[in-house]
Protein backbone atom coordinates (compact mmCIF):
# COMPACT_ATOMS: atom_id res chain seq x y z
CA UNK A 1 0.00 0.00 0.00
CA UNK A 2 1.24 3.32 -0.76
CA UNK A 3 0.61 5.04 2.77
CA UNK A 4 2.39 8.19 1.77
CA UNK A 5 2.13 11.86 2.91
CA UNK A 6 0.90 14.26 0.25
CA UNK A 7 3.89 16.39 -1.63
CA UNK A 8 3.65 19.59 0.76
CA UNK A 9 2.57 18.21 3.70
CA UNK A 10 2.91 20.91 6.13
CA UNK A 11 4.56 19.25 9.09
CA UNK A 12 5.91 21.95 12.04
CA UNK A 13 4.48 22.54 15.81
CA UNK A 14 1.95 24.50 17.68
CA UNK A 15 1.88 27.27 20.50
CA UNK A 16 -0.50 29.87 22.12
CA UNK A 17 0.82 33.20 23.17
CA UNK A 18 -0.45 32.82 26.33
CA UNK A 19 1.23 29.94 27.18
CA UNK A 20 4.94 30.76 26.16
CA UNK A 21 5.12 34.53 25.10
CA UNK A 22 5.68 36.13 28.95
CA UNK A 23 5.93 39.83 29.18
CA UNK A 24 2.22 40.18 30.04
CA UNK A 25 2.04 43.71 30.34
CA UNK A 26 4.62 44.91 28.12
CA UNK A 27 4.01 47.02 25.13
CA UNK A 28 0.67 48.62 25.70
CA UNK A 29 -0.49 44.97 26.17
CA UNK A 30 -3.91 44.57 28.24
CA UNK A 31 -4.70 42.35 30.80
CA UNK A 32 -6.19 38.98 29.27
CA UNK A 33 -7.89 36.15 31.11
CA UNK A 34 -5.48 33.68 30.94
CA UNK A 35 -3.30 36.92 33.07
CA UNK A 36 -5.44 36.39 36.09
CA UNK A 37 -5.40 32.55 36.01
CA UNK A 38 -2.84 31.29 38.87
CA UNK A 39 -0.69 27.97 38.90
CA UNK A 40 -2.07 24.80 39.61
CA UNK A 41 -0.96 21.07 39.48
CA UNK A 42 -2.91 17.71 38.27
CA UNK A 43 -3.95 17.42 41.62
CA UNK A 44 -4.53 21.39 42.23
CA UNK A 45 -7.10 23.47 40.43
CA UNK A 46 -6.40 26.56 39.17
CA UNK A 47 -7.72 29.76 40.47
CA UNK A 48 -9.18 32.66 38.51
CA UNK A 49 -8.67 35.55 40.61
CA UNK A 50 -11.01 39.06 39.73
CA UNK A 51 -8.01 41.16 40.43
CA UNK A 52 -4.28 39.97 40.69
CA UNK A 53 -3.06 39.70 44.19
CA UNK A 54 0.29 40.26 44.99
CA UNK A 55 2.68 37.46 46.02
CA UNK A 56 0.68 35.02 43.76
CA UNK A 57 2.33 33.04 40.65
CA UNK A 58 0.43 33.87 37.56
CA UNK A 59 2.25 31.53 35.08
CA UNK A 60 1.53 33.51 31.95
CA UNK A 61 3.25 36.62 33.22
CA UNK A 62 6.46 35.22 32.37
CA UNK A 63 5.75 32.17 30.58
CA UNK A 64 8.87 31.07 28.80
CA UNK A 65 9.56 34.94 27.66
CA UNK A 66 9.13 34.07 23.87
CA UNK A 67 7.90 37.24 23.45
CA UNK A 68 11.88 38.35 23.80
CA UNK A 69 13.21 35.19 22.29
CA UNK A 70 10.85 34.62 19.32
CA UNK A 71 13.90 34.89 16.97
CA UNK A 72 16.38 32.36 19.24
CA UNK A 73 13.15 29.92 19.00
CA UNK A 74 12.11 30.25 15.56
CA UNK A 75 15.43 29.21 14.42
CA UNK A 76 15.45 26.16 16.36
CA UNK A 77 11.93 25.19 14.88
CA UNK A 78 13.54 26.37 11.49
CA UNK A 79 16.46 23.88 12.22
CA UNK A 80 13.97 20.92 12.75
CA UNK A 81 12.92 22.11 9.30
CA UNK A 82 9.09 23.15 10.05
CA UNK A 83 7.47 23.47 7.00
CA UNK A 84 4.26 25.59 9.09
CA UNK A 85 4.36 26.80 12.76
CA UNK A 86 0.98 27.26 14.42
CA UNK A 87 0.73 29.98 17.28
CA UNK A 88 -1.72 32.81 18.50
CA UNK A 89 -1.71 36.42 18.22
CA UNK A 90 -2.66 37.88 22.14
CA UNK A 91 -5.88 39.82 21.15
CA UNK A 92 -5.16 41.95 23.91
CA UNK A 93 -1.74 43.17 22.13
CA UNK A 94 -3.38 44.20 19.49
CA UNK A 95 -6.60 46.08 21.22
CA UNK A 96 -5.61 45.58 24.98
CA UNK A 97 -9.20 46.13 26.04
CA UNK A 98 -11.60 44.99 23.59
CA UNK A 99 -12.95 47.50 22.40
CA UNK A 100 -10.38 49.93 22.13
CA UNK A 101 -10.53 52.75 19.32
CA UNK A 102 -7.38 52.43 17.69
CA UNK A 103 -5.07 49.14 17.68
CA UNK A 104 -1.78 49.10 19.51
CA UNK A 105 0.67 49.88 16.67
CA UNK A 106 3.41 48.02 19.32
CA UNK A 107 2.18 44.90 19.11
CA UNK A 108 1.01 44.95 15.51
CA UNK A 109 4.95 45.68 14.97
CA UNK A 110 6.02 42.72 16.83
CA UNK A 111 3.48 40.06 15.47
CA UNK A 112 4.84 41.43 11.60
CA UNK A 113 8.39 40.90 12.89
CA UNK A 114 7.98 37.56 13.98
CA UNK A 115 5.68 36.57 11.32
CA UNK A 116 8.63 38.16 9.13
CA UNK A 117 11.40 35.98 10.61
CA UNK A 118 9.04 32.73 10.08
CA UNK A 119 9.38 33.65 6.32
CA UNK A 120 13.09 34.22 6.14
CA UNK A 121 13.40 30.80 6.91
CA UNK A 122 10.35 29.27 4.84
CA UNK A 123 7.85 28.65 7.70
CA UNK A 124 4.42 29.27 7.53
CA UNK A 125 2.57 30.82 9.71
CA UNK A 126 -0.90 29.40 10.94
CA UNK A 127 -2.26 31.82 13.18
CA UNK A 128 -4.80 31.27 15.69
CA UNK A 129 -6.68 34.54 15.91
CA UNK A 130 -8.47 33.79 19.84
CA UNK A 131 -6.47 30.76 22.09
CA UNK A 132 -7.76 30.64 25.13
CA UNK A 133 -7.51 33.90 25.86
CA UNK A 134 -9.88 37.26 25.75
CA UNK A 135 -9.22 40.82 26.86
CA UNK A 136 -10.34 40.55 30.65
CA UNK A 137 -11.87 44.11 30.27
CA UNK A 138 -14.91 42.46 28.36
CA UNK A 139 -15.11 39.85 30.75
CA UNK A 140 -15.50 42.42 33.91
CA UNK A 141 -18.10 44.68 32.05
CA UNK A 142 -20.31 42.25 30.12
CA UNK A 143 -19.11 38.50 30.69
CA UNK A 144 -17.09 37.79 27.71
CA UNK A 145 -18.66 35.79 25.10
CA UNK A 146 -21.98 35.35 26.34
CA UNK A 147 -22.83 38.80 25.60
CA UNK A 148 -23.54 39.93 21.58
CA UNK A 149 -21.24 43.07 22.09
CA UNK A 150 -18.24 40.81 21.86
CA UNK A 151 -18.92 39.59 18.39
CA UNK A 152 -18.05 43.35 16.98
CA UNK A 153 -15.04 43.40 18.82
CA UNK A 154 -13.29 40.50 17.83
CA UNK A 155 -14.62 41.04 14.17
CA UNK A 156 -12.61 44.43 14.22
CA UNK A 157 -9.73 43.14 15.96
CA UNK A 158 -9.68 39.93 13.37
CA UNK A 159 -10.14 42.42 10.68
CA UNK A 160 -7.22 45.05 11.71
CA UNK A 161 -4.93 41.84 12.10
CA UNK A 162 -5.97 39.91 8.43
CA UNK A 163 -5.37 43.73 6.72
CA UNK A 164 -1.90 44.27 8.72
CA UNK A 165 -0.55 41.06 7.55
CA UNK A 166 -1.64 40.37 4.41
CA UNK A 167 0.77 38.68 2.09
CA UNK A 168 2.61 37.57 5.54
CA UNK A 169 -0.21 34.89 6.78
CA UNK A 170 -2.22 32.67 4.56
CA UNK A 171 -3.44 29.98 6.98
CA UNK A 172 -6.11 31.13 10.04
CA UNK A 173 -8.22 29.49 12.57
CA UNK A 174 -10.69 31.67 14.11
CA UNK A 175 -11.14 29.97 17.65
CA UNK A 176 -9.43 27.50 19.59
CA UNK A 177 -10.88 24.05 20.82
CA UNK A 178 -14.39 26.18 20.59
CA UNK A 179 -16.22 23.15 21.50
CA UNK A 180 -14.69 23.56 24.67
CA UNK A 181 -18.14 25.82 25.60
CA UNK A 182 -19.94 22.67 25.57
CA UNK A 183 -18.25 21.54 29.11
CA UNK A 184 -18.76 23.82 32.36
CA UNK A 185 -14.44 22.93 32.18
CA UNK A 186 -13.58 25.31 29.30
CA UNK A 187 -15.88 28.52 30.32
CA UNK A 188 -13.63 30.54 31.01
CA UNK A 189 -10.89 29.75 29.14
CA UNK A 190 -12.50 29.41 25.96
CA UNK A 191 -15.64 31.98 26.10
CA UNK A 192 -14.30 34.52 29.35
CA UNK A 193 -17.36 33.39 31.24
CA UNK A 194 -18.01 33.24 34.66
CA UNK A 195 -20.76 31.70 36.21
CA UNK A 196 -22.60 33.75 38.75
CA UNK A 197 -22.41 32.85 42.82
CA UNK A 198 -25.28 30.74 42.53
CA UNK A 199 -24.05 28.68 39.70
CA UNK A 200 -20.58 28.21 40.98
CA UNK A 201 -22.45 26.56 44.17
CA UNK A 202 -24.51 24.30 42.35
CA UNK A 203 -21.27 23.50 40.02
CA UNK A 204 -19.01 23.11 42.93
CA UNK A 205 -21.50 20.50 43.87
CA UNK A 206 -20.97 18.71 41.04
CA UNK A 207 -24.26 19.91 39.00
CA UNK A 208 -24.37 22.10 35.13
CA UNK A 209 -27.05 24.48 35.87
CA UNK A 210 -29.19 25.03 33.38
CA UNK A 211 -28.74 29.34 33.59
CA UNK A 212 -24.98 28.72 33.08
CA UNK A 213 -25.35 26.58 30.20
CA UNK A 214 -27.78 28.71 28.67
CA UNK A 215 -24.59 31.50 29.28
CA UNK A 216 -22.06 29.13 26.99
CA UNK A 217 -24.02 27.49 24.41
CA UNK A 218 -25.20 31.61 24.25
CA UNK A 219 -21.57 32.17 23.91
CA UNK A 220 -20.98 29.66 21.50
CA UNK A 221 -23.70 31.25 19.15
CA UNK A 222 -22.18 34.49 19.18
CA UNK A 223 -18.43 32.87 18.60
CA UNK A 224 -20.05 30.79 15.35
CA UNK A 225 -21.33 34.09 14.41
CA UNK A 226 -17.81 36.65 14.99
CA UNK A 227 -15.82 33.32 13.01
CA UNK A 228 -18.38 33.08 10.85
CA UNK A 229 -18.05 37.15 9.94
CA UNK A 230 -14.26 37.13 10.29
CA UNK A 231 -14.23 34.30 7.34
CA UNK A 232 -16.47 36.35 5.00
CA UNK A 233 -14.03 39.35 5.71
CA UNK A 234 -10.50 37.64 5.38
CA UNK A 235 -11.92 36.16 2.05
CA UNK A 236 -12.90 39.81 0.56
CA UNK A 237 -9.28 41.14 2.05
CA UNK A 238 -7.55 38.42 0.24
CA UNK A 239 -9.19 35.72 -2.06
CA UNK A 240 -6.10 33.28 -1.07
CA UNK A 241 -6.43 33.64 2.59
CA UNK A 242 -7.72 29.94 3.79
CA UNK A 243 -10.00 30.34 7.00
CA UNK A 244 -10.41 27.16 9.40
CA UNK A 245 -12.02 26.02 12.59
CA UNK A 246 -10.38 24.11 15.35
CA UNK A 247 -12.02 21.72 17.77
CA UNK A 248 -10.85 19.33 20.57
CA UNK A 249 -11.42 16.25 18.81
CA UNK A 250 -13.51 13.85 20.89
CA UNK A 251 -13.40 10.60 19.80
CA UNK A 252 -15.66 8.87 22.24
CA UNK A 253 -16.40 4.84 22.31
CA UNK A 254 -19.14 2.83 23.79
CA UNK A 255 -18.42 1.26 27.00
CA UNK A 256 -19.94 -1.81 26.22
CA UNK A 257 -21.87 -3.37 23.24
CA UNK A 258 -24.64 -2.43 25.44
CA UNK A 259 -26.98 -0.49 22.55
CA UNK A 260 -27.70 2.16 25.41
CA UNK A 261 -24.04 2.65 25.48
CA UNK A 262 -23.72 3.14 21.68
CA UNK A 263 -26.28 5.24 21.67
CA UNK A 264 -24.81 7.35 24.16
CA UNK A 265 -21.20 7.68 22.46
CA UNK A 266 -23.21 9.10 19.42
CA UNK A 267 -24.94 11.30 21.63
CA UNK A 268 -21.32 12.16 22.94
CA UNK A 269 -19.76 12.69 19.66
CA UNK A 270 -22.54 14.84 17.96
CA UNK A 271 -22.45 17.48 20.90
CA UNK A 272 -18.60 17.08 20.95
CA UNK A 273 -17.85 17.40 17.59
CA UNK A 274 -20.44 17.87 15.40
CA UNK A 275 -22.72 20.85 16.63
CA UNK A 276 -19.55 23.10 16.42
CA UNK A 277 -18.53 21.35 13.44
CA UNK A 278 -21.78 21.66 11.89
CA UNK A 279 -21.69 25.09 12.07
CA UNK A 280 -18.53 25.68 10.96
CA UNK A 281 -17.98 23.82 8.02
CA UNK A 282 -21.91 23.50 6.67
CA UNK A 283 -23.11 26.84 7.97
CA UNK A 284 -25.96 25.79 10.09
CA UNK A 285 -26.78 23.86 13.64
CA UNK A 286 -27.28 20.05 13.22
CA UNK A 287 -30.58 17.92 12.83
CA UNK A 288 -29.90 17.28 16.90
CA UNK A 289 -29.54 20.65 17.90
CA UNK A 290 -32.91 21.49 18.80
CA UNK A 291 -33.65 18.43 20.85
CA UNK A 292 -30.43 19.14 22.80
CA UNK A 293 -31.50 22.46 23.47
CA UNK A 294 -35.42 21.51 24.47
CA UNK A 295 -33.93 18.87 26.54
CA UNK A 296 -31.12 20.51 28.47
CA UNK A 297 -33.54 23.94 28.71
CA UNK A 298 -31.60 25.93 26.43
CA UNK A 299 -33.49 28.67 24.45
CA UNK A 300 -30.97 31.36 22.36
CA UNK A 301 -31.37 34.88 21.16
CA UNK A 302 -31.10 33.91 17.40
CA UNK A 303 -31.53 37.08 15.62
CA UNK A 304 -33.18 36.96 12.07
CA UNK A 305 -29.59 38.18 10.30
CA UNK A 306 -27.89 34.96 11.98
CA UNK A 307 -28.89 32.46 9.99
CA UNK A 308 -27.63 34.44 6.78
CA UNK A 309 -24.47 34.77 8.14
CA UNK A 310 -23.19 31.35 9.48
CA UNK A 311 -24.36 30.31 6.38
CA UNK A 312 -21.90 32.89 4.07
CA UNK A 313 -19.21 32.24 6.50
CA UNK A 314 -18.17 28.74 6.13
CA UNK A 315 -14.71 27.69 7.01
CA UNK A 316 -12.46 26.62 4.12
CA UNK A 317 -10.41 23.73 6.71
CA UNK A 318 -11.32 21.72 9.57
CA UNK A 319 -8.33 21.38 12.30
CA UNK A 320 -8.76 19.87 15.52
CA UNK A 321 -6.42 18.46 18.46
CA UNK A 322 -5.74 14.86 19.28
CA UNK A 323 -4.75 13.94 22.53
CA UNK A 324 -6.81 10.96 23.88
CA UNK A 325 -9.97 9.08 23.60
CA UNK A 326 -12.37 8.30 25.91
CA UNK A 327 -15.69 5.74 26.82
CA UNK A 328 -19.41 6.71 27.19
CA UNK A 329 -21.59 4.63 29.12
CA UNK A 330 -25.60 4.94 29.75
CA UNK A 331 -25.48 3.15 33.14
CA UNK A 332 -25.29 5.45 36.53
CA UNK A 333 -23.25 2.74 38.07
CA UNK A 334 -20.62 2.70 35.46
CA UNK A 335 -20.52 6.34 35.46
CA UNK A 336 -19.70 6.73 38.99
CA UNK A 337 -16.84 3.88 39.79
CA UNK A 338 -15.18 3.82 36.16
CA UNK A 339 -13.12 7.23 36.50
CA UNK A 340 -12.07 8.91 33.74
CA UNK A 341 -12.81 13.36 33.08
CA UNK A 342 -12.99 15.76 29.93
CA UNK A 343 -12.36 12.61 27.23
CA UNK A 344 -14.36 10.22 29.35
CA UNK A 345 -14.16 7.08 30.90
CA UNK A 346 -10.76 4.69 31.33
CA UNK A 347 -10.71 2.58 28.34
CA UNK A 348 -9.80 -0.43 29.93
CA UNK A 349 -7.37 -1.80 26.72
CA UNK A 350 -5.26 1.02 26.40
CA UNK A 351 -2.49 2.52 28.52
CA UNK A 352 -2.51 5.78 29.91
CA UNK A 353 -0.44 9.04 30.64
CA UNK A 354 1.22 10.51 34.13
CA UNK A 355 -1.65 12.96 33.79
CA UNK A 356 -4.37 10.10 33.50
CA UNK A 357 -5.08 10.52 29.53
CA UNK A 358 -5.15 7.28 27.57
CA UNK A 359 -2.90 6.97 24.59
CA UNK A 360 -5.11 5.81 21.31
CA UNK A 361 -3.28 6.05 17.91
CA UNK A 362 -6.12 3.98 16.28
CA UNK A 363 -8.37 6.82 17.76
CA UNK A 364 -7.22 9.13 15.24
CA UNK A 365 -7.21 7.26 12.75
CA UNK A 366 -11.05 6.36 13.66
CA UNK A 367 -11.69 10.06 13.93
CA UNK A 368 -9.97 11.72 11.12
CA UNK A 369 -12.43 9.24 9.09
CA UNK A 370 -15.15 10.01 11.19
CA UNK A 371 -14.53 14.11 10.64
CA UNK A 372 -13.87 13.52 6.50
CA UNK A 373 -17.18 11.41 5.88
CA UNK A 374 -19.03 14.21 7.48
CA UNK A 375 -17.18 17.24 6.13
CA UNK A 376 -15.18 16.52 3.49
CA UNK A 377 -13.38 19.16 3.38
CA UNK A 378 -9.26 19.19 4.05
CA UNK A 379 -8.44 18.21 7.39
CA UNK A 380 -5.46 18.75 9.71
CA UNK A 381 -4.21 18.00 13.20
CA UNK A 382 -3.29 21.21 15.19
CA UNK A 383 -2.24 19.80 18.34
CA UNK A 384 -1.20 16.13 19.29
CA UNK A 385 1.60 15.20 22.14
CA UNK A 386 2.50 13.39 24.72
CA UNK A 387 2.47 16.08 28.64
CA UNK A 388 5.19 14.48 31.06
CA UNK A 389 7.65 14.53 32.86
CA UNK A 390 11.88 14.90 31.23
CA UNK A 391 14.72 13.79 33.16
CA UNK A 392 18.03 16.37 32.13
CA UNK A 393 21.08 14.01 32.73
CA UNK A 394 24.40 15.07 34.10
CA UNK A 395 25.38 15.67 30.47
CA UNK A 396 22.51 17.87 29.44
CA UNK A 397 20.97 15.30 27.10
CA UNK A 398 17.17 14.36 27.94
CA UNK A 399 16.69 11.01 26.34
CA UNK A 400 12.63 11.11 25.88
CA UNK A 401 11.92 8.06 24.28
CA UNK A 402 8.18 7.85 25.45
CA UNK A 403 7.22 11.03 23.53
CA UNK A 404 9.39 9.52 20.06
CA UNK A 405 7.05 6.52 20.66
CA UNK A 406 3.76 8.10 21.07
CA UNK A 407 4.57 10.82 18.04
CA UNK A 408 5.60 7.69 16.26
CA UNK A 409 2.36 5.96 16.65
CA UNK A 410 0.28 8.57 16.14
CA UNK A 411 1.52 9.44 12.81
CA UNK A 412 1.42 5.75 11.53
CA UNK A 413 -2.28 6.51 11.88
CA UNK A 414 -2.10 9.70 10.13
CA UNK A 415 -0.80 7.58 7.34
CA UNK A 416 -3.72 4.99 7.75
CA UNK A 417 -6.08 7.82 7.25
CA UNK A 418 -4.64 9.21 4.44
CA UNK A 419 -4.57 5.98 2.77
CA UNK A 420 -8.29 5.47 3.84
CA UNK A 421 -8.39 8.20 1.51
CA UNK A 422 -8.68 11.36 3.88
CA UNK A 423 -7.55 14.70 2.75
CA UNK A 424 -5.19 15.71 5.30
CA UNK A 425 -3.11 19.13 5.01
CA UNK A 426 -0.99 18.86 8.02
CA UNK A 427 0.37 18.34 11.00
CA UNK A 428 1.56 20.56 14.29
CA UNK A 429 1.91 18.68 17.24
CA UNK A 430 1.50 20.20 20.41
CA UNK A 431 3.90 22.47 22.67
CA UNK A 432 7.05 21.94 20.16
CA UNK A 433 8.54 23.81 22.94
CA UNK A 434 8.21 23.65 26.60
CA UNK A 435 5.42 25.85 27.69
CA UNK A 436 2.79 26.53 30.88
CA UNK A 437 -0.02 24.07 30.68
CA UNK A 438 -3.68 25.38 29.73
CA UNK A 439 -5.27 22.90 32.04
CA UNK A 440 -2.79 22.58 35.02
CA UNK A 441 -0.53 25.49 34.41
CA UNK A 442 1.94 23.91 35.02
CA UNK A 443 5.68 23.43 33.47
CA UNK A 444 6.47 20.05 34.88
CA UNK A 445 3.45 18.38 32.15
CA UNK A 446 6.27 18.89 29.08
CA UNK A 447 5.60 18.19 26.07
CA UNK A 448 8.28 20.01 23.55
CA UNK A 449 11.06 18.89 21.29
CA UNK A 450 12.75 21.74 22.91
CA UNK A 451 13.61 22.00 26.96
CA UNK A 452 12.87 25.21 28.94
CA UNK A 453 14.64 25.74 32.14
CA UNK A 454 11.80 26.22 34.41
CA UNK A 455 9.86 24.68 37.01
CA UNK A 456 6.31 24.85 38.28
CA UNK A 457 7.00 27.97 40.91
CA UNK A 458 8.52 30.12 37.66
CA UNK A 459 12.28 29.32 38.77
CA UNK A 460 14.95 29.09 36.13
CA UNK A 461 16.83 30.09 33.12
CA UNK A 462 14.58 29.30 30.94
CA UNK A 463 17.52 28.54 28.33
CA UNK A 464 16.52 26.02 25.74
CA UNK A 465 18.36 22.57 25.05
CA UNK A 466 17.09 20.40 22.26
CA UNK A 467 15.83 16.62 23.54
CA UNK A 468 16.32 13.41 21.82
CA UNK A 469 12.83 13.49 20.17
CA UNK A 470 13.89 17.25 18.57
CA UNK A 471 16.22 15.11 16.36
CA UNK A 472 14.11 12.31 15.68
CA UNK A 473 11.24 14.42 14.78
CA UNK A 474 13.87 16.47 12.21
CA UNK A 475 14.15 13.32 10.71
CA UNK A 476 10.58 12.78 10.32
CA UNK A 477 9.90 16.21 7.97
CA UNK A 478 13.17 15.52 6.12
CA UNK A 479 11.72 12.15 4.99
CA UNK A 480 8.09 13.60 4.63
CA UNK A 481 6.79 11.01 7.41
CA UNK A 482 9.09 7.82 6.11
CA UNK A 483 11.27 7.77 8.45
CA UNK A 484 10.45 6.64 11.63
CA UNK A 485 12.88 4.93 13.32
Amino acid sequence: MNKKFPDGFLWGGATAANQLEGAYDEDGKGLSTADVMTGGAVDKARRITKELEPGTYYPSHEAIDHYHRYKEDIALFAEMGFKVYRLSIAWTRIFPNGDDKDPNKAGIEHYRALFEECRKYGIEPLVTLSHYEMPYSMVRRWNGWADRRSIDCFVRYAETVIREYKGLVKYYLTFNEINMLTNAFGSFMGGGILPSDEEQEAINRGEDPVSFKNKRFQGLHNMFLASALAVKTAHEIDPEIKMGCMLVGMCQYPYTPNPADVLAAQESMQIGDYYCGDVHVRGAYPHFAERYWKENGIKLDIKPDDTRILKEGKVDFFSFSYYSSGCVSADPEVLSSAGGGLHGLKNPYLEASDWGWTIDPTGLRYLLNALYDRYQIPLMVVENGLGAVDTVEADGSIHDTYRIDYIREHIKAMKQAVEDGVDLMGYTSWGCIDLVSAGTGEMKKRYGYIYVDKDNDGNGTLDRSRKDSFFWYKKVIASNGEDLD
